[in-house]
């Protein structure tokens, strides 16, 4: 009864790559405040060589994150995400280096909703947050409709109805 599921082939949208760089450019420069704060509050306390050591480390490794964060991963996220959908299952696909395939059946599929935040918004894309017992999966950077057609199509498939509100 061996059944040959094919790869998912659907790709997310390019300027899912500029919402990515965004938002790590926003974590990046959060990161960077706390290292000012320490570096500000070490020197009002004289504390201390072993904390210009810390201070060191820590631009150190938030300049390699920003590297990594801005411009690697949103571009591997972009190239190696796919996801597919049929009658019978979801199936969502990530990783460059350590690639995970997620294979959701429709019957265990009990909430799908569209999510939009202000980066997204910027650039018209949607996520698409599908929610089971155990555990919620997540396509994120998808035009509209086809982020829209997605939660539908998923809801019909999954057998989810609409609850009318009086």
């Amino acid at each position: 009864m061996y059944t040959y599921i094919q790869e998912p082939s659907k790709q997310l949208a390019k300027e899912v790559i500029k919402v990515l760089r965004y938002s790590s450019i926003i974590s990046q420069l959060i990161k960077v405040a706390f290292l000012v704060a320490f570096y500000l509050l070490s020197r009002h306390f004289t504390w201390g060589s072993w904390s210009s050591w810390v201070l060191w480390i820590a631009a150190i490794v938030i300049g390699l994150s920003a590297i990594w964060g801005i411009g690697l991963r949103p571009y591997f996220i972009y190239r190696n995400t796919r996801y597919e959908i049929n009658e019978d299952f979801l199936q969502i696909k990530t990783g460059a280096f350590h690639e995970h395939h997620e294979l959701v059946p429709m019957t265990k599929i009990q909430a799908v909703s569209t999510n939009q935040g202000p980066i997204l918004r910027r650039y018209n894309l949607y996520s698409v947050a599908i929610q089971t017992m155990g555990s919620t999966h997540g396509i994120e950077g998808l035009p509209k409709q086809i982020a829209l057609d997605l939660r539908n199509q998923i809801a019909y498939f999954a057998k989810i109805r609409e609850v009318d509100e009086g």
